[in-house]
This record gives C-alpha cells, structure tokens and sequence, in this order.
C-alpha cells in the first residue's frame, strides 16, 4: 500500500509471463501434477481470474481489491500511521473511522465468482479443473491497435507445450507432508500430562534442520487447554542440541522455555505469544558468538508477548511487526525493527542499514561504541536519544542481566562489568508517535480529577 508508484507500476514483471513461464515449465518436466500454482498481482475482475486460470492457475489471490472494499482509499501513507479510514494505523482516534465489514469481502468475492462463472459458460466449462491450462482458448484482440502492443508477440505467453494426451495441466497427486511424523507430534505426546494438569517438566532432545515449526503444536494445545494466559512461568522447559529448521518455537505460548543450543533458520519464534526461547552455542566452542550468525532472516516476526535471547547474530528484519517481546541479540542484519510497534529490543552489536522504518511503537536500545549507528537507523518516524532517564537505564540493565543470566554471553558480562562507561554508547530508538502518544496520556492522566484519599 504504500509502495513507491514507480514500484506498483514498474518493478517487476507481468503476471501473465511469469505464470504462463511457470505452467509450461512444470508440464514439461512432468511435475504439474505434484504442484498448485497460485498467481496474484493487481488482480481485480472475473475476467482476471478466467485468465489466469486458462495459463495455469488453480489459486488466486487479492489483496488491493480486498482492502479498497473493506474502505481504503489509496492515500498510500500505511508507513507513516496517519491513515485517515482507519485501516493502516494504529491511532485509537483513526481506527474508530475503520467502516469495513466481513460482509462486503464476501460480496466481492460472490460477484468475482458470478463473473468467473459466465466466462466458464461462454467457453463450455463446467469447473475450475477443467479449465485449468487450456491457454488454446485465449488469443490476441487484433482490432486492438494500440501502439504500445504494435508489434508484440504473445506465441510464447499463449502456447500450449506438446506433451502426451494423459499428462496433467493441474495438481492432482495429494502430497506427503509426514506431519505425524513430525517432532512437535512427541514433544506433544510427552508433554500432554503436564499441560492437563499444569506440572512442571524438563525435556532434552536433539534437533536438526528438517524439524519445523517445533513446539507450536504444543504452543497450541496450551492455548486450547488454558486460553491465552497459558501456563505458570516456565513450566514446561524444553532443551533442544542441534540445528533447528525454520519457525522453531513459532507461536510460543506462556509457560513454555525452549533453549536452543546449536543454530537455527529462518522465522524463529514467528509470532510468539508468551513463551521464552533462548538460543545460544553449544558449550566450549571456539569462535566468538558476538562476531558470528546464529539464526537466520524474520525472527520474532509479528511476535506479541514473551522473551527472546540470542546469544550470536541473526540476519535481516528481526522484530518486523513486533508488538509486545522482549528481545536481546548480539547484532542483526538490515531492517531491523520494522514496523515495530510495541516491545523492547537490545541490540548489542551492530544493526545493518534500514532499522526502525515505519516503527510506530515500542523502543530499542543499540549499543554503539563505534557512533556507526546515526548512518544506520531510518530517521523518517523516530527519534535517537541518549540515556538520561533513570527508568530507561533500569530498564536496560534488567534485559541485559537477563540474557546473561540465559547465555552466559561474555558481551553481556563485559557490558555489566563496565556499565558505567557503557551507558553513554547505547542509543534510545524512540518512535516519534510513541512519544506522542505517552505526551498525550500523560496530559489526560493529570486532567482526571481525583479524590483526596482512596477507600480501600
């Protein structure tokens, strides 16, 4: 929504190519069956999606056409909180003029369907199925001259590959996904008790990089056993050796810890709701953790609640849309704290370029001994301050103990030891509509009369 017009108009390429490009391709080699195709992009009318489906798609996907029913306007301004209906902000002033409904999605996606249906009528097809990657009924409009297409060829865009008869133009082998076999399936299996009747338990196992999304079936039957307070801290601790696949400890619910000593990929704790995970080396290794990636790209994306420690550095856009975790790590990658708007992150090394773009709330302490960080941090939406207010310095030294309490880093330690010195190299990243908004509070919250004593 708020992508440069440039970009929404000129980067990339047509999806008819690409999806036509794509269709063929998997039909040729055979593995069109294994495989759905689903296609978007500025797609809005039936008559898109009669398209897209006759080049070889059996999904399809909206997203401007969903929002401008649900009430945007196209102001473009998703990144600077201001959205005046309400849709794109987080102003509590501005999300009461939010007029949409469930309702009128719906309808929109009754009369694509209604549309889809009569083009299906036109052309002799009775399903979806049927109709997908039969590109033979499409040809060019040649009383269509407009000079932008004089002289284009669309062959390649509309061919039909020569392949057998019986080969399939749409997915219809179901795939195996082996998700009973998964690891999440025994930490489930052995933890169940403990969740019933909220004991405390204490696992240890291995893991390797094709467990996904470890602990989140667990994290959901906490949810579905206790509701969102989930259980007593650390009530169920959980430590992994290896290297973890992707999404490990997403969706992380309170009484869980998940101690990871090894690696681990991208999406780490994705969306974590309470859960405390902690990822560190394993013991006696011979590199220093604060110079080298321990974790992969988008951890704690979306994340609401809860603590992270990571003893190393991650890759780009760690904390993107965090509302609510607490986070400390030993450096990261670019876009750190995007969309940020809630939280505290600690960032005890360096950031990469782009952090803080369109963070609208929350605040992250960097510690920049180097003054590196000023070139680093995108100043269009937040303030970078010294430490000069008690709460703040209180506020840091209890993250920073904590991650050591959690790793034993030896950054952490040297920090502490020399705190004195060290609070002049952090810098407070403070979103200018969280400083607003706390001003604002605080004048209401001094313009509320009240009485001299309080019955008790």
């Amino acid at each position: 929504g708020a992508s440069p017009l440039t970009s929404t108009k000129f980067a990339g390429a047509p999806w008819e190519m690409g999806l036509a490009e794509t269709q063929q391709t998997l039909v040729l080699n055979g593995l069109r069956d294994q495989i759905r195709v689903q296609c978007d992009g500025q797609m809005k009318t039936g008559r898109d999606i009669t398209i897209a489906c006759l080049l070889g798609a059996e999904e399809f996907g909206f997203a401007t056409a969903a929002l401008v029913v649900s009430g945007c306007v196209m102001m473009r301004k998703c990144h600077q909180n201001t959205c005046p209906v309400g849709v794109a902000t987080q102003d509590p002033e501005l999300r009461k003029r939010f007029s949409g409904k469930p309702e009128y999605v719906m309808n929109f996606c009754r009369f694509l369907a209604d549309e889809v249906r009569e083009y299906m009528a036109k052309l002799g097809f009775r399903t979806i199925d049927e109709m997908v990657g039969h590109a033979e009924c499409l040809e060019t409009n040649d009383a269509i001259k407009f000079w932008k297409a004089r002289g284009l060829d669309f062959s390649n865009v509309l061919a039909r590959v020569d392949v057998p008869t019986d080969a399939s133009l749409r997915c219809t082998t179901k795939m195996r996904h082996e998700v009973g076999e998964v690891l999440d399936r025994q930490l489930l299996g052995s933890a169940r008790p403990a969740i019933d009747e909220g004991r405390k338990l204490k696992l240890d196992l291995p893991i390797k990089n094709t467990d996904r999304a470890t602990g989140t079936m667990m994290s959901g039957y906490i949810a579905k056993q206790h509701g969102l307070k989930g259980l007593p801290d650390n009530t169920i601790e959980c430590r992994f050796h290896g290297s973890a696949g992707q999404s490990f400890g997403a969706f992380g619910a309170h009484g869980l810890t998940m101690i990871l000593e090894g690696e681990a990929n991208d999406y780490l704790a994705k969306g974590l709701s309470g859960a405390r995970i902690i990822v560190k080396p394993p013991e006696g290794v011979g590199f220093d953790p604060a110079q080298n990636i321990i974790a992969g790209n988008v951890l704690a994306y979306g994340a609401t609640s809860g603590e992270l420690y990571i003893q190393g550095r991650v890759g780009e856009r760690f904390a993107i849309r965090n509302s609510g975790v607490l986070a400390v790590v030993e450096g990261i990658g670019d876009h750190g704290c995007e969309y940020m708007t809630g939280g505290r992150v600690v960032v005890l090394g360096e950031t990469g370029v782009n952090f803080g773009a369109g963070m609208s709330g929350g605040i992250a302490y960097i510690y920049d001994p180097r003054n590196a960080f000023d070139g680093c941090c995108n100043l269009d939406m937040v303030d970078l301050d010294l430490l000069t207010e008690e709460s703040d310095i209180k506020e840091l030294w209890g993250l920073i103990e904590n991650h050591f309490r959690y790793t034993a880093s030896p950054l952490a330690r040297e920090v502490l030891d020399n705190w004195e010195a060290a609070i002049p190299s952090f810098v407070k990243v403070f979103p200018m509509e969280y400083r607003r908004v706390l001003g604002r509070m605080t004048r209401e919250d001094e313009a509320i009369e009240r009485p001299e004593t309080l019955n008790v």
